[in-house]
Protein backbone atom coordinates (compact mmCIF):
# COMPACT_ATOMS: atom_id res chain seq x y z
CA UNK A 1 0.00 0.00 0.00
CA UNK A 2 1.37 3.31 -1.06
CA UNK A 3 0.37 6.90 0.52
CA UNK A 4 -2.75 6.87 -2.12
CA UNK A 5 -3.79 3.53 -0.92
CA UNK A 6 -3.42 4.44 2.37
CA UNK A 7 -6.04 7.08 1.47
CA UNK A 8 -8.45 5.08 1.19
CA UNK A 9 -7.87 3.51 3.97
CA UNK A 10 -8.15 6.46 5.47
CA UNK A 11 -11.18 8.24 4.66
CA UNK A 12 -12.63 5.40 2.20
CA UNK A 13 -16.41 6.52 1.23
CA UNK A 14 -18.74 3.95 3.54
CA UNK A 15 -22.29 5.68 3.05
CA UNK A 16 -20.93 8.93 1.63
CA UNK A 17 -23.13 11.73 0.94
CA UNK A 18 -23.38 12.06 -2.39
CA UNK A 19 -25.79 14.20 -4.57
CA UNK A 20 -26.65 15.92 -7.69
CA UNK A 21 -27.45 19.63 -7.39
CA UNK A 22 -29.45 20.87 -10.28
CA UNK A 23 -29.23 24.98 -9.92
CA UNK A 24 -30.62 28.38 -11.88
CA UNK A 25 -29.52 31.44 -10.60
CA UNK A 26 -29.62 33.41 -8.79
CA UNK A 27 -27.82 31.02 -5.91
CA UNK A 28 -25.55 30.62 -3.44
CA UNK A 29 -24.93 28.07 -1.21
CA UNK A 30 -22.82 28.50 2.38
CA UNK A 31 -21.39 24.97 3.38
CA UNK A 32 -20.83 24.71 6.83
CA UNK A 33 -20.99 21.00 7.64
CA UNK A 34 -17.50 20.01 9.04
CA UNK A 35 -16.98 17.39 6.47
CA UNK A 36 -13.37 15.94 6.96
CA UNK A 37 -13.08 16.26 2.70
CA UNK A 38 -15.12 16.90 -0.08
CA UNK A 39 -14.90 16.37 -3.73
CA UNK A 40 -17.07 18.20 -5.98
CA UNK A 41 -17.26 18.44 -10.31
CA UNK A 42 -19.32 20.64 -12.93
CA UNK A 43 -21.04 18.46 -15.20
CA UNK A 44 -23.41 21.40 -16.81
CA UNK A 45 -23.03 25.39 -16.34
CA UNK A 46 -20.13 26.99 -14.19
CA UNK A 47 -19.84 27.90 -10.22
CA UNK A 48 -17.88 30.09 -8.08
CA UNK A 49 -16.02 28.91 -4.85
CA UNK A 50 -15.55 31.40 -2.53
CA UNK A 51 -13.68 30.05 0.50
CA UNK A 52 -12.98 32.09 3.19
CA UNK A 53 -10.41 35.04 3.51
CA UNK A 54 -9.64 33.62 -0.01
CA UNK A 55 -10.24 34.84 -3.58
CA UNK A 56 -12.96 33.52 -5.44
CA UNK A 57 -12.14 30.68 -8.06
CA UNK A 58 -14.25 29.80 -11.38
CA UNK A 59 -15.41 26.01 -12.27
CA UNK A 60 -16.18 25.66 -15.43
CA UNK A 61 -17.23 22.02 -16.95
CA UNK A 62 -15.30 18.81 -15.91
CA UNK A 63 -13.49 20.98 -13.61
CA UNK A 64 -12.83 18.95 -10.44
CA UNK A 65 -12.46 20.85 -6.50
CA UNK A 66 -11.25 18.99 -3.29
CA UNK A 67 -12.30 20.75 -0.17
CA UNK A 68 -10.67 19.63 3.09
CA UNK A 69 -12.61 20.29 6.35
CA UNK A 70 -13.52 22.00 8.48
CA UNK A 71 -13.57 25.46 7.29
CA UNK A 72 -16.86 26.75 5.86
CA UNK A 73 -16.65 28.04 1.95
CA UNK A 74 -19.25 29.36 0.06
CA UNK A 75 -20.31 27.77 -3.48
CA UNK A 76 -22.18 30.50 -5.88
CA UNK A 77 -23.39 31.25 -9.26
CA UNK A 78 -21.19 34.81 -9.29
CA UNK A 79 -19.51 36.00 -6.46
CA UNK A 80 -22.25 38.81 -5.43
CA UNK A 81 -24.96 36.90 -4.74
CA UNK A 82 -25.94 36.83 -1.54
CA UNK A 83 -26.28 33.21 -0.08
CA UNK A 84 -29.14 31.80 0.08
CA UNK A 85 -28.43 28.62 1.71
CA UNK A 86 -26.97 27.03 4.19
CA UNK A 87 -25.91 22.81 4.68
CA UNK A 88 -25.06 22.05 8.35
CA UNK A 89 -23.38 19.46 9.89
CA UNK A 90 -24.92 16.02 8.96
CA UNK A 91 -25.95 17.74 5.29
CA UNK A 92 -29.37 19.50 7.04
CA UNK A 93 -30.35 22.36 4.63
CA UNK A 94 -31.55 25.36 5.83
CA UNK A 95 -32.35 29.09 4.69
CA UNK A 96 -30.40 31.78 6.23
CA UNK A 97 -33.36 31.75 9.55
CA UNK A 98 -33.33 28.28 9.98
CA UNK A 99 -36.08 27.00 7.77
CA UNK A 100 -35.49 22.87 6.83
CA UNK A 101 -34.76 22.88 2.89
CA UNK A 102 -33.89 19.36 2.41
CA UNK A 103 -38.15 18.21 0.80
CA UNK A 104 -38.50 21.70 -0.50
CA UNK A 105 -35.53 21.34 -2.88
CA UNK A 106 -35.76 17.56 -3.23
CA UNK A 107 -35.54 17.17 -7.41
CA UNK A 108 -35.50 12.87 -7.32
CA UNK A 109 -33.17 9.97 -6.47
CA UNK A 110 -29.71 12.34 -4.89
CA UNK A 111 -30.98 14.99 -6.80
CA UNK A 112 -31.43 18.48 -5.07
CA UNK A 113 -31.66 22.58 -6.42
CA UNK A 114 -34.15 25.43 -7.42
CA UNK A 115 -35.29 23.85 -10.88
CA UNK A 116 -35.49 20.84 -12.11
CA UNK A 117 -33.97 21.87 -15.35
CA UNK A 118 -31.25 24.50 -13.89
CA UNK A 119 -28.67 25.44 -16.37
CA UNK A 120 -25.72 24.79 -13.85
CA UNK A 121 -25.21 20.71 -12.49
CA UNK A 122 -22.59 19.60 -10.05
CA UNK A 123 -21.86 16.49 -8.46
CA UNK A 124 -20.83 16.42 -5.03
CA UNK A 125 -19.25 13.86 -2.45
CA UNK A 126 -18.62 13.80 0.81
CA UNK A 127 -16.79 12.11 2.82
CA UNK A 128 -18.49 12.15 6.40
CA UNK A 129 -15.76 11.15 8.84
CA UNK A 130 -11.53 11.09 8.41
CA UNK A 131 -9.50 7.78 9.43
CA UNK A 132 -6.59 8.21 11.52
CA UNK A 133 -4.37 6.61 8.33
CA UNK A 134 -4.74 9.33 6.17
CA UNK A 135 -4.08 11.97 8.65
CA UNK A 136 -0.56 12.65 7.06
CA UNK A 137 -2.11 12.74 3.40
CA UNK A 138 -5.21 15.31 4.36
CA UNK A 139 -2.64 17.64 6.17
CA UNK A 140 -0.56 18.01 3.07
CA UNK A 141 -3.62 19.06 0.73
CA UNK A 142 -4.40 22.77 0.69
CA UNK A 143 -7.97 24.10 2.25
CA UNK A 144 -9.15 23.44 -1.46
CA UNK A 145 -7.72 22.51 -4.78
CA UNK A 146 -9.10 22.86 -8.50
CA UNK A 147 -8.04 20.36 -11.23
CA UNK A 148 -9.36 21.70 -14.38
CA UNK A 149 -11.13 19.80 -17.58
CA UNK A 150 -8.94 20.42 -19.86
CA UNK A 151 -5.84 19.39 -17.61
CA UNK A 152 -6.35 15.68 -17.48
CA UNK A 153 -8.62 12.75 -18.32
CA UNK A 154 -11.20 11.40 -15.72
CA UNK A 155 -13.71 9.06 -17.59
CA UNK A 156 -14.67 8.41 -13.85
CA UNK A 157 -17.04 11.89 -13.91
CA UNK A 158 -19.37 10.61 -16.46
CA UNK A 159 -20.01 7.33 -15.09
CA UNK A 160 -20.97 8.80 -12.00
CA UNK A 161 -23.20 11.25 -13.76
CA UNK A 162 -24.67 8.02 -14.58
CA UNK A 163 -24.87 6.48 -11.52
CA UNK A 164 -26.08 8.79 -9.19
CA UNK A 165 -29.11 9.19 -9.93
CA UNK A 166 -30.22 5.47 -10.32
CA UNK A 167 -32.14 3.44 -7.70
CA UNK A 168 -30.79 -0.24 -7.29
CA UNK A 169 -29.98 -3.03 -5.48
CA UNK A 170 -26.01 -2.42 -4.09
CA UNK A 171 -26.29 1.24 -5.82
CA UNK A 172 -24.97 3.11 -2.54
CA UNK A 173 -21.41 0.22 -2.41
CA UNK A 174 -21.18 1.24 -6.35
CA UNK A 175 -21.35 5.48 -5.55
CA UNK A 176 -18.74 4.59 -2.88
CA UNK A 177 -16.42 2.80 -4.72
CA UNK A 178 -16.84 5.45 -7.58
CA UNK A 179 -16.28 8.23 -5.63
CA UNK A 180 -12.76 7.08 -4.16
CA UNK A 181 -11.75 6.41 -8.14
CA UNK A 182 -12.43 10.12 -8.17
CA UNK A 183 -10.56 11.32 -5.52
CA UNK A 184 -8.15 8.86 -5.70
CA UNK A 185 -7.66 10.22 -9.55
CA UNK A 186 -7.66 13.87 -8.89
CA UNK A 187 -5.31 13.65 -6.02
CA UNK A 188 -2.60 11.37 -8.29
CA UNK A 189 -3.22 14.22 -11.17
CA UNK A 190 -2.85 16.84 -8.53
CA UNK A 191 0.54 15.60 -6.91
CA UNK A 192 1.93 14.98 -10.51
CA UNK A 193 1.85 19.02 -11.30
CA UNK A 194 5.29 20.51 -10.70
CA UNK A 195 3.66 23.53 -8.61
CA UNK A 196 1.76 21.08 -6.32
CA UNK A 197 4.80 20.96 -3.77
CA UNK A 198 3.83 17.30 -2.81
CA UNK A 199 4.64 16.00 0.76
CA UNK A 200 8.27 14.39 1.01
CA UNK A 201 6.85 11.15 1.97
CA UNK A 202 4.77 10.81 -0.94
CA UNK A 203 7.73 11.92 -3.59
CA UNK A 204 9.77 9.03 -1.92
CA UNK A 205 7.50 6.53 -3.08
CA UNK A 206 8.90 7.14 -6.76
CA UNK A 207 12.39 5.81 -5.08
CA UNK A 208 13.30 2.97 -6.37
CA UNK A 209 14.70 1.66 -2.81
CA UNK A 210 12.69 3.91 -0.09
CA UNK A 211 9.95 3.47 -1.97
CA UNK A 212 9.61 0.00 -1.71
CA UNK A 213 10.81 -0.04 1.88
CA UNK A 214 7.62 2.35 2.63
CA UNK A 215 5.51 -0.25 0.59
CA UNK A 216 7.08 -3.25 2.80
CA UNK A 217 5.59 -1.27 6.04
CA UNK A 218 2.48 -0.52 4.56
CA UNK A 219 1.88 -3.70 3.58
CA UNK A 220 3.24 -5.33 6.25
CA UNK A 221 2.90 -2.89 9.60
CA UNK A 222 2.66 -6.87 11.93
CA UNK A 223 6.20 -7.63 10.93
CA UNK A 224 8.95 -7.13 13.60
CA UNK A 225 10.43 -4.88 11.01
CA UNK A 226 14.45 -3.58 11.76
CA UNK A 227 16.48 -1.33 9.99
CA UNK A 228 18.42 -4.66 8.97
CA UNK A 229 15.49 -6.34 7.62
CA UNK A 230 14.18 -3.47 5.63
CA UNK A 231 17.89 -3.18 4.00
CA UNK A 232 18.29 -6.60 3.23
CA UNK A 233 14.99 -6.90 1.39
CA UNK A 234 15.42 -3.37 -0.38
CA UNK A 235 19.19 -4.34 -1.24
CA UNK A 236 21.58 -1.72 0.25
CA UNK A 237 23.40 -1.64 3.64
CA UNK A 238 21.45 -0.87 6.65
CA UNK A 239 23.68 2.85 7.13
CA UNK A 240 22.65 3.54 3.48
CA UNK A 241 19.13 2.71 4.17
CA UNK A 242 18.88 4.82 6.75
CA UNK A 243 20.54 8.00 5.34
CA UNK A 244 17.99 7.73 2.28
CA UNK A 245 15.05 6.99 3.92
CA UNK A 246 15.14 9.90 6.60
CA UNK A 247 16.38 12.55 3.67
CA UNK A 248 13.80 11.72 1.27
CA UNK A 249 10.64 11.09 3.78
CA UNK A 250 11.52 13.28 6.90
CA UNK A 251 12.32 10.55 9.64
CA UNK A 252 13.80 7.59 10.26
CA UNK A 253 12.38 4.24 9.01
CA UNK A 254 11.82 3.20 12.61
CA UNK A 255 9.93 6.41 13.80
CA UNK A 256 7.74 6.64 10.45
CA UNK A 257 6.79 2.45 10.88
CA UNK A 258 5.24 4.01 14.79
CA UNK A 259 3.52 6.55 13.20
CA UNK A 260 2.02 4.15 10.59
CA UNK A 261 1.41 1.62 13.49
CA UNK A 262 -0.19 3.97 15.57
CA UNK A 263 -2.85 5.57 13.18
CA UNK A 264 -3.67 2.46 11.71
CA UNK A 265 -4.06 1.32 15.74
CA UNK A 266 -6.07 4.50 16.01
CA UNK A 267 -9.04 3.04 13.06
CA UNK A 268 -9.22 -0.18 14.58
CA UNK A 269 -10.18 0.88 17.79
CA UNK A 270 -13.17 2.22 16.12
CA UNK A 271 -13.92 -0.89 14.91
CA UNK A 272 -17.06 -2.60 17.10
CA UNK A 273 -15.67 -5.18 19.37
CA UNK A 274 -12.40 -4.80 18.79
CA UNK A 275 -10.02 -5.47 21.49
CA UNK A 276 -6.76 -3.95 22.45
CA UNK A 277 -5.15 -7.49 22.11
CA UNK A 278 -6.15 -8.03 18.65
CA UNK A 279 -5.43 -4.12 17.51
CA UNK A 280 -1.88 -5.02 19.15
CA UNK A 281 -1.38 -8.11 16.93
CA UNK A 282 -2.72 -6.39 13.88
CA UNK A 283 -0.45 -3.87 13.95
CA UNK A 284 3.07 -5.18 15.30
CA UNK A 285 2.93 -5.08 19.27
CA UNK A 286 3.61 -8.19 21.06
CA UNK A 287 1.36 -7.12 24.04
CA UNK A 288 -1.60 -5.16 24.93
CA UNK A 289 0.70 -3.08 27.24
CA UNK A 290 3.35 -2.34 24.53
CA UNK A 291 0.77 -0.40 22.27
CA UNK A 292 -1.00 1.24 25.05
CA UNK A 293 3.09 2.61 25.86
CA UNK A 294 3.32 3.36 22.33
CA UNK A 295 0.34 4.74 21.82
CA UNK A 296 0.19 6.94 24.51
CA UNK A 297 3.83 8.37 23.61
CA UNK A 298 2.92 9.53 20.15
CA UNK A 299 -0.56 10.72 21.07
CA UNK A 300 -0.60 11.76 24.26
CA UNK A 301 -3.92 9.48 25.59
CA UNK A 302 -4.04 6.06 25.72
CA UNK A 303 -6.17 4.09 23.95
CA UNK A 304 -9.11 3.84 26.22
CA UNK A 305 -9.55 7.87 26.54
CA UNK A 306 -9.10 7.61 22.27
CA UNK A 307 -12.10 5.22 22.17
CA UNK A 308 -14.33 6.63 24.61
CA UNK A 309 -13.62 10.47 22.68
CA UNK A 310 -15.07 9.23 19.58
Amino acid sequence: MDALGALLSGPRAQDAFLLRAVLEPPWSIRIEDEAPLTVLTVVRGSAWLAPEGQEPTWLGPRDVLVARGPDPYTMADAPSTPVQTIIHPGQRCTTLYGEELAEKLALGVRSWGNSPDGGTVMLIGTYQLAGEVSRRLLDALPRSLVLRGDEWDCPIIDLLAAEIVKDAPGQESVLDRMLDLLLISALRAWFARPDARAPSWYRANGDPVVGRALRLLHNNPEHPWTVADLAQRTGISRAALARRFTALVGEPPMAYLTGWRIALAADLLHEPGATLEAVARQVGYSTPFALSTAFKRVRGISPADHRRAS
